[in-house]
């Protein structure tokens, strides 16, 4: 078979994630699996600020098949273009990002015509994708990077919502929220940004999917929310497994061969994302509770960029020469994959993003859960439920204390209730079971959902609305 002709039988797929920065990797992630296949043609499209990282990830991955990126430019009158992402954008920003973005729809637009893939698969801000793919004939399918069961909270809220005290309880108890993150869902209901409600976004990218819904999970963790999700929307809801990659990069550098000199199961690994920073007070308790607890770690610290060089200033005072011997301090970032696999490692103190989620269980690192706000209190509740975290519980004004995360990283490095053996149990099971099983019925669907017209010739010349990498 010719080059040309097996080119021409592959079927091609625009992605196109919303600009937060852990939306990139569950994407990329995806993009890989499916142009693995030799089924698709992969464009991944997002603006300049985000495929810097995208290109560096493809670059360093040796066995990455060939994805073409995309450039989307946003309006620099609104933002510079070096802010038209998440990472590291003020959040008083982001409404300004939203309507960036959204004015950006006539370009995309374009993107879509010129290309005329048979196939869009689009994130849950852009309600106006699906429907600019729609008017060219184009299927689309809205992949939620969050978990099943978030997807499934919100719309149970959205649609069940009250005042009154006789609301339609949610049908897993393990899901609930403390009374300081009631307000914080009540926010998110509510919250808006170029003069549409957040929940309105998310409600029409799930209404305007064809068919299908694509959910960064597995069935093993959260199989029965993902069915209700489906009750909720109506539509099928296909998982696609956890799309944690397996670090390439295997050189030693010097936080490896810190870890390397502690005992197997000693160690936490403190990080909270990419995209916040902790709270003065949470840092310092935060701090205080890994110094009483006498356990060795690794801990991520970030700060916005004004504040970076004077980091130390944030911490107890003498709390660096206090816990030099045990504690490793990393400034901005850390190979956290590559961290979590490793023997040493016997516990992740987490947000609950469900990237990370995704990749302490993959790795079978138990969890000692710290949510702060957005999906974070619902994963953590999955997790506690699922017995591979426990939560150091707040106070009634919503503060962390030093002796509660004392406490809990002391129970989980001590593998206390079995939770270390439950989560390497599920780590297994994912490895053994799950995440080839999932994308094989994800690749599937997606192929019936491929319209079979012929695609437009590809553009041999650059243009403002349509830059390829």
């Amino acid at each position: 078979m010719s080059t040309m002709n097996s080119y021409r039988r592959k079927k091609s797929v625009l992605m196109f994630h919303w600009l937060g920065h852990g939306h990139i990797s569950p994407f990329l992630e995806l993009a890989k699996k499916l142009s693995n296949t030799n089924l698709f043609n992969i464009y991944l499209c997002s603006t300049p600020a985000n495929l810097v990282s995208v290109k560096k990830n493809l670059k360093n991955d040796v066995d990455s098949p060939s994805i073409t990126l995309i450039q989307l430019h946003l309006d620099a009158t609104l933002l510079e273009p070096h802010l038209h992402t998440t990472n590291g954008l003020p959040l008083h920003l982001m409404p300004l990002l939203k309507q960036a973005f959204d004015n950006s729809s006539p370009q995309f637009s374009r993107i879509l015509q010129t290309l005329n893939p048979h196939l869009l698969i689009y994130d849950m801000i852009q309600s106006w994708a699906p429907v600019s793919a729609a008017d060219l004939g184009i299927p689309s399918v809205v992949f939620i990077t969050t978990s099943a069961t978030m997807a499934a909270t919100m719309f149970h809220l959205y649609n069940y919502y009250s005042e009154s005290e006789d609301r339609t309880p949610f049908p897993f108890p393990e899901i609930f929220f403390h009374t300081y993150e009631q307000k914080h869902m009540t926010e998110i209901l509510e919250s808006s940004a170029n003069n549409v409600k957040d929940k309105d976004r998310v409600m029409g990218c799930v209404e305007n999917s064809s068919r299908i819904v694509l959910v960064k999970s597995f069935k093993e963790i959260e199989g029965d929310q993902a069915d209700y999700l489906s009750r909720l929307t109506g539509k099928k809801v296909v998982p696609v497994g956890p799309l944690v990659a397996d670090p390439t990069d295997l050189k030693q550098d010097s936080v490896m061969q810190w870890l390397d000199t502690k005992d197997t199961a000693s160690t936490v690994f403190v990080s909270f994302g990419s995209e916040y920073f902790l709270s003065s007070a949470d840092l310092k308790e935060i701090a205080y509770g890994l110094e009483s607890s006498n356990v060795n770690f690794i801990w991520v610290l970030r700060f916005p960029k004004s504040e970076e060089e004077n980091s130390e200033q944030h911490l107890p005072p003498g709390f660096v020469e206090r816990v030099k011997d045990r504690g490793l301090l990393v400034q901005g970032w850390a190979p956290q994959t590559k961290i979590l696999r490793h023997k040493n490692i016997g516990g992740f103190v987490s947000h609950c993003g469900w990237s990370s989620v995704m990749e302490a269980i993959k790795f079978g690192v138990p969890i000692i859960a710290m949510p702060m706000h957005l999906d974070q209190p619902v994963n953590c509740g999955l997790v506690v439920k699922a017995g591979v975290a426990l939560e150091v519980v707040r106070d009634d004004n919503g503060l962390l204390l030093r002796e509660r995360v004392a406490s809990v990283v002391q129970s989980v490095v001590a593998g206390e209730g079995g939770i270390r053996e439950k989560a390497k149990e599920i780590s297994v099971i994912l490895r053994e079971e799950g995440e080839e099983e999932e994308i094989d019925v994800a690749i599937e669907e997606l192929s019936k959902l491929c319209r079979s017209s012929p695609r437009k010739a590809l553009p041999k010349t650059k243009s403002e609305s349509f830059a390829r990498l």
